[in-house]
């Protein structure tokens, strides 16, 4: 049993946002049906499928990962019979997920007043770049926009000169795990009101919810922070360092870390109690890192980490991806699963880090072909029969492999 079992989802999503919030409900036991255009269906389903190195058998990296534990309905949205047949889903779903332009949904008539109309319980949930309100509503955005529009980039990299973007898409993640929150407090308040609602997600909002304590320290003292590369403006120290074969992560973030990590380096010139105290090695930081960098390069990774970790001093190799999917604690946890492909074969990616006591079914369905389950999802979730389906498919009001 998963904790979401019996949770109907419409995923009207594209690209990375919405599909990734879909992805996890989904993995959380929702069923989660993607709604997609006749043809080629969604946008994502293209993305990289002829590539020889992250597709396999016709499905790229992206569609693959973002899609597991999912149905697949195709419709045309834009027809007076295919919004009809939407219609009729919206009577039996709890949620509908988005992330269209801002404007999109209302214009298709999919949007949250003329849904609660049909299904006053109905909870709808949009992803935009800059949110439905505001002058800069209508204004396209992706993830790296949004991480530059938000001052983000200008605190990551090596210097001011250099703003970086993270080399993950935190807005993009971020604003798909923002809406997962949001739509567990919606389904929670339905519990409680027998009412749905509208949730409203931007990824310029998410990314300036993320700058947390540093937005706060700015507001304070005026100060627009820079780029520090890996360390720390306050711990020291705290960064990457060169090791004979690599790098590692140490993370000294009290002083007695720092009586270990003496312990461990074994070096004179840091054995001074002028350094004892952490402000006091906020001062000399950059002779600090210079002694540490000497020291940590005449031995591999592998040597200071178990050095490091006998003493209890947090600390890391900084990994290749290779290296981090293989590794013991992430295999034990179960976070690399195996995901069947519905032509055979499977593929690795990362599993549902969301480990629960008792709803604890860890399991994956494969990512589904456009159309291949608009028969049994019409027949369920609306009760149409195999004529009137079969009629929509001969118009092409709707698509089915099957």
């Amino acid at each position: 049993m998963k904790p979401l079992d019996g949770v109907k989802v419409i995923d009207l999503t594209h690209m990375l946002a919405g599909p990734y919030a879909g992805m996890v409900l989904a993995d959380l036991g929702a069923e989660v049906v993607k709604i997609e255009p006749l043809g080629n269906g969604e946008m994502t389903r293209g993305l990289l499928k002829d590539d020889p190195n992250y597709s396999f058998k016709g499905f790229g990296a992206y569609f693959l990962t973002l899609n597991r534990n999912k149905k697949s309905v195709s419709i045309d949205l834009k027809s007076e019979e295919g919004l009809n047949v939407f219609y009729d889903l919206i009577k039996s779903a709890d949620i509908v997920l988005n992330n269209f332009s801002a404007g999109v949904v209302k214009k298709l008539k999919i949007d949250f007043k003329n849904l609660e109309k049909i299904n006053p319980k109905i909870i709808t949930c949009s992803i935009t770049g800059f949110g439905e309100t505001g002058p800069h509503s209508s204004r396209p955005a992706y993830d790296q926009i949004v991480q530059a529009y938000s001052g983000g980039m200008s605190i990551t990299g090596k210097d001011a000169l250099s703003p970086t973007r993270a080399g993950i898409p935190i807005g993009d993640l971020g604003s798909g795990l923002y809406s997962v929150i949001g739509i567990l407090s919606a389904l929670y308040y339905k519990e409680k009101t027998q009412k749905g609602q509208h949730i409203d997600i931007s990824l310029l909002d998410v990314q300036i919810s993320l700058l947390t304590y540093m937005a706060t320290m700015h507001t304070l003292s005026g100060i627009n922070p820079e780029p520090i590369g890996n360390a720390h403006f306050v711990h020291v120290p705290y960064n990457s360092f060169t090791t004979k074969d690599g790098f590692v992560v140490i993370a000294v973030i009290t002083d007695a870390f720092w009586k270990a990590l003496k312990s461990v380096v074994n070096v004179d010139s840091l054995d001074d109690p002028k350094f004892d105290l952490s402000v006091d090695r906020l001062k000399n930081q950059e002779f600090i890192e210079t002694e540490l960098n000497k020291i940590l390069s005449t031995q591999n990774s592998d040597y200071w980490i178990n050095k490091l970790n006998e003493a209890k001093v947090p600390c890391a190799p900084i990994n290749k991806f290779s290296e981090a999917l293989s590794d013991e604690q992430v295999i034990h946890r179960n976070m690399m699963v195996e995901v069947s492909h519905p032509d055979g074969g499977t593929v690795k990616m990362p599993g549902n880090p969301v480990k629960m006591s008792y709803t604890n079914e860890d399991s994956y369905s494969p990512p589904p072909h456009l159309g291949k389950d608009t028969k049994e999802v019409l027949k369920i979730w609306s009760d149409y029969d195999e004529d009137k389906i079969n009629k929509l498919i001969k118009d092409q009001v709707v698509g089915s492999i099957n």
